[in-house]
């Protein structure tokens, strides 16, 4: 049973659901951050899993492949110092914050596996 596709990543696939938790989260910031947070959050957290998906594309060739998981893993922390600031300003609660945190936690520590593990595969 091999990687056929980028869905049979399970990195790709948390990545993704990830940025849609993301994007539901700052649908209810304030209209004042539309160009601010609510636009660098989303931004940020769709980085994550298209980087993935870009480098997957490329896997043959090592350095790209690692350049954009790194860049996917820039990404996801970009994605976590967001969601302090929209903590901070009390615009998701604690517990959104803990759970959405958790899960990028938890991709960066599988794109480390991946970066490490590539050649499998």
């Amino acid at each position: 049973m091999g990687i056929k596709s980028i869905h049979d990543l399970k990195v790709y696939r948390l990545a993704f659901e990830l940025a849609m938790k993301v994007f539901e989260l700052s649908k209810k910031f304030p209209k004042e951050e539309t160009y601010s947070l609510t636009d660098q959050i989303r931004r940020s957290s769709r980085s994550v899993p298209i980087n993935i998906r870009e480098g997957f594309a490329k896997r043959r060739y090592e350095n790209i492949f690692i350049k954009h998981l790194t860049d996917s893993l820039g990404s996801s922390e970009e994605t976590r110092g967001w969601l302090d600031f929209a903590l901070r300003c009390q615009y998701i609660t604690e517990e959104e914050h803990q759970e959405t945190d958790s899960g990028y936690d938890e991709v960066n520590a599988m794109l480390y596996s991946l970066m490490n593990n590539w050649q499998t595969l």
